[in-house]
């Protein structure tokens, strides 16, 4: 039996603001049990829903030294789906509102804190992994620590760790002689083959640095940023470690996101009874949102953050032109302003046709993936991306940009060879995403067999977890043996 211990930032269902969540939530439980015992550690915080801190149970505490002060460090623990979760307990550093709260030092010294508390905590709870998975910047210093802490003793030494980005745009950044003061790490760590990166010392680096192995989360994604455009100022590192670099989709919750069993819709339906029971869901969100009841009009879809990330900038130039066309258009989601504002404009314009909600909710989000006809994806980079496997489980077609993880999951339908799975385009362009749509009206219209058949194809297709899974479970057995 092997240990591994998952250390992440967010962790359904305790807490989440984006996809890593959903991945640290769902993928442990899909390890063979008699092979690995997979623990994750999060931080407890003190925004965290009331019903999950009911759950937990105290198990131990003592003091760590941080930034010159020695701080309180409490472990919790809880069993939930046949998963442990240790939680690390400091109200000082995790009290605030939201789990990134705060200017961007109190956010480097608050996962310092719980980087150097993820080791310290190893022999009190008496669990020693063999290997430690790391996820984005919040865990960069895990590794560091690690090669730091092998000079305490032997119980240190040999624990790998895979260093896993979901995302290389948030990297841990701020200068070094701050980060150094908080850390305590010697003046060693903070060369530019190491940590430091433009003068500045950079935690996501670090950890990049020290991993045995790096991970991040699609094949196109880890090609991607070994190049200048993508590769967010650490391309060149990304190029030194491209031996060690490898690329596996994530996974999605085939339990949480099943079209058959999904009780937040208005009426269930399998790859066999889409052509019947789908339309009942248009016409239940048609009502619910005002929109004209019409269960012929080919209905968008669009759940999103609401950022030039995630090509909204490229939206906002076709917008006018698209709701010119016989379509419906349903956005879910906040982010910048303007693109807040540009939604409810539109709604306000085309009313019963257009409708914004900007905010989130669960439960609409289910209810957009099993009503709409087509989902519009056309983002700037997309290191994984969860929605377009959200949308091809339910049948709902995505239109997306060749990119990341978009690139590897939706394959561009042939109408010669009736192939493919979705739409897709190369180039950043807006003209190309609404040529892109307006093909993918066409085929919605005029050949609807066809229509059909990608439907049948989308649904098919197999993203759950089991596949990325036993890719990290070669990745695991690479590092640590069977």
């Amino acid at each position: 039996m092997k240990n591994i211990l998952f250390a992440s930032s967010e962790c359904v269902p305790f807490i989440k603001t984006g996809g890593l969540a959903d991945v640290v939530g769902s993928l442990p439980k899909y390890f063979d049990k008699k092979k690995y015992d997979v623990r994750v550690v999060l931080p407890k915080y003190t925004c965290m829903n009331q019903k999950w801190k009911d759950m937990l149970e105290y198990e131990n505490h003592f003091y760590m030294d941080i930034a010159g002060v020695d701080q309180y460090v409490g472990i919790l623990k809880c069993v939930y789906d046949n998963i442990t979760f240790y939680f690390i307990d400091n109200e000082y550093y995790f009290g605030g509102f939201a789990p990134y709260d705060g200017d961007p030092k109190w956010n480097i010294e608050k996962f310092a804190f719980f980087s150097k508390a993820v080791l310290s905590i190893l022999p009190v709870i008496g669990f020693r992994p063999e290997l430690i998975h790391c996820h984005d910047w919040q865990t960069g210093l895990i590794p560091v620590y690690l090669d730091n802490f092998r000079y305490l003793g032997e119980y240190y030494r040999g624990i790998k760790t895979v260093m896993t980005i979901h995302n290389l745009k948030f990297q841990g950044v701020w200068d070094t002689k701050t980060v150094q003061g908080i850390t305590g790490l010697p003046d060693y760590y903070f060369a530019p083959d190491k940590m430091e990166a433009y003068k500045d010392a950079n935690l996501l680096k670090g950890g990049i640095v020290y991993a045995d192995k790096v991970t991040t989360v699609s094949q196109t994604y880890a090609q991607e940023i070994k190049t200048p455009f993508f590769g967010e100022g650490l391309d060149g590192l990304m190029q030194a470690r491209s031996n060690d670099l490898s690329g596996i989709v994530n996974g999605l919750d085939y339990e949480e996101y099943c079209p058959f069993k999904d009780n937040r819709i208005a009426k269930k339906f399998t790859v066999d009874t889409f052509r019947k029971n789908k339309p009942y869901n248009k016409a239940a969100l048609q009502e619910e949102l005002g929109l004209e009841k019409d269960p012929k009009i080919m209905m968008i879809g669009m759940v999103s953050r609401l950022t030039d990330q995630k090509g909204f900038d490229l939206v906002d130039y076709i917008m006018d032109d698209l709701c010119q066309d016989a379509v419906q258009i349903v956005v879910l989601g906040t982010g910048e302003a303007k693109y807040e504002n540009m939604f409810r404009h539109f709604a306000w314009k085309y009313s019963g046709k257009v409708s914004a909600n900007i905010f989130y909710s669960e439960d609409l989000s289910h209810k957009i993936y099993a009503s709409c006809d087509a989902f519009l994806m056309p983002s700037l980079f997309e290191p994984c991306g969860l929605s377009q496997l959200m949308s091809l489980r339910y049948g709902t077609i995505p239109i997306v940009r060749e990119t990341g993880g978009l690139k590897d999951t939706v394959e561009p339908y042939n109408e010669f060879e009736k192939t493919g799975t979705g739409f897709s385009f190369c180039n950043y362009n807006a003209q190309e995403v609404l040529n892109t749509v307006r093909y993918a009206e066409r085929i919605y219209y005029d050949k609807k067999r066809d229509w059909n058949k990608i439907v049948e194809r989308a649904m098919n297709m197999d993203f759950s977890w089991k596949n990325s899974a036993r890719q990290y479970d070669d990745l695991y057995k690479s590092l640590i043996g069977e």
